[in-house]
């Protein structure tokens, strides 16, 4: 198995500004992930930005960095760009670890690419985990995803999916055997498929659910899905998880 992971990282968040680079135990975020994508099996590891803040201190702390356009949508876009850049083969594996997952096992990013691997007809490969509490099913921030029997995505979506109609909405318990699956973020991708990416049309689905998984979807692209061996951990997205963050790397040592 080779594959190389990309690490996205922008400075500008919403709800948390320069996120990338806020401390944590002593390190700014973007070193931990990196730190976890070296533990992988990953042949190379590179972080991606448009920044140069970013820029220095991934370099200072000895990170393979590649300067991207500032005008990407999402974290996709910027990967289909390094691979434009990097002249990857179609056939190469590319994970995409978010920068703001400093918790993440990498046994988790082997098991992504590993997926890829196995499943040749697949263009993209992710995870999933059981929900196994109720009212994250209709928490909008966490999404649901539904698979064939195979293993491949037939929908992702924030809405509760799929509607246990004797149960809901008065119910809002769990079904038994439990059928929701909680979408986890980490992709890995064909080099073909990220080419290719940047130039399917957004779908109405996607901008609808703000999901950009759907465009791939739409488009007939095929995403397999298995279940995460281990908890994915904590990603930052608030003070409160940064904090939570924190916390989990100090009981872990790191």
């Amino acid at each position: 198995m080779s594959f190389t992971i990309v690490i996205p990282a922008r400075y500008g968040s919403s709800r948390l500004p320069g996120k990338p680079l806020r401390d944590i135990a002593g390190k700014p975020m973007i070193q931990h992930v990196y730190q976890r994508a070296l533990a992988s099996k990953a042949d190379n590891v590179i972080i991606a930005t448009d920044d140069q803040r970013i820029e220095q201190v991934a370099l200072d702390f000895g990170a393979t960095v590649c300067m991207t356009r500032a005008d990407h949508p999402s974290g996709t876009d910027r990967l289909a760009e390094v691979a434009q850049q990097l002249h990857f083969n179609d056939d190469d594996i590319i994970v995409n670890v978010q920068g703001d997952e400093p918790c993440l096992p990498a046994s988790l990013i082997n098991q992504v690419a590993d997926d890829l691997v196995q499943h040749p007809e697949a263009d993209i490969a992710t995870l999933y985990s059981l929900i196994t509490d109720a009212q994250e099913i209709f928490d909008p921030n966490s999404v649901k995803v539904i698979t064939d029997k195979q293993g491949y995505a037939l929908y992702f979506s924030r809405a509760p999916m799929p509607w246990v109609r004797d149960q809901f909405p008065e119910n809002h318990s769990l079904s038994q055997p439990p059928l929701h699956q909680r979408h986890i973020g980490l992709y890995g991708y064909r080099a073909s498929f990220l080419k290719l990416y940047s130039q399917l049309t957004p779908c109405d689905l996607e901008k609808a659910e703000s999901l950009e998984q759907l465009r791939a979807l739409y488009h007939g692209n095929k995403i397999h899905l298995t279940e995460a061996t281990i908890d994915p951990g904590h990603g930052v997205d608030t003070e409160h998880d940064l904090i939570a963050a924190e916390h989990l790397l100090r009981q872990q040592g790191l």
